[in-house]
């Protein structure tokens, strides 16, 4: 499924056309972020922005310890609107202010099946075209996160979310 219009959320379980060999392991998710990329940007890069919007509706973060950078981690908790704790691990793996971030997205440290995301900053006049692809070592994988996780119905919860935080925040 795919949509494009401004401001609307665009995901795709295949990804790309055939130029891509991760095709069948990727989720991409796109959207029209009414703010300029530098604060869009920004959001990701400090621990007192992302502990504000990251996560689908109804979870909050606790952040252990953060420090973006390349090779840098943060480790938190997420909280599900349930009261179930879900361990997180993030590593930066590229920095290209204010174009584009690739992380590492695991349990943990020693998680055997992290999964890749680059994230993408696109200035659309005085938006923000954000594009999240992430890639699973395997398409079960990625099937997995979609069927038991809702990766991509969380994936749009929490670029809305990355929305009405920066367009919150662009005002007055």
């Amino acid at each position: 499924m795919s949509t494009t219009g401004r401001g609307a959320p665009t995901a795709t379980g295949r990804g790309m056309p055939a130029q891509t060999a991760t095709a069948e392991r990727e989720i991409v998710i796109s959207r029209v972020i009414d703010a300029p990329r530098e604060l869009v940007f920004e959001a990701f890069t400090e621990v007192r922005h992302l502990s504000q919007w990251w996560g689908p509706d109804g979870f909050t973060t606790t952040t252990r310890s953060f420090e973006f950078r390349v090779d840098g981690v943060w480790d938190f908790v997420m909280h599900g609107p349930d009261g179930t704790a879900y361990a997180e691990w993030i590593t930066w793996t590229e920095i290209a202010a204010p174009e584009r971030i690739t992380l590492l997205h695991g349990e943990s440290r020693d998680d055997p099946n992290p999964f890749e995301s680059v994230l993408t900053f696109a200035s659309d006049g005085g938006a923000t075209r954000l594009e999240m692809r992430t890639v699973f070592r395997t398409k079960e994988l990625r099937d997995e996160a979609v069927e038991k996780y809702g990766a991509v119905e969380g994936g749009r919860q929490t670029l809305g979310k990355l929305a009405a935080y920066v367009s919150s925040r662009g005002e007055g």
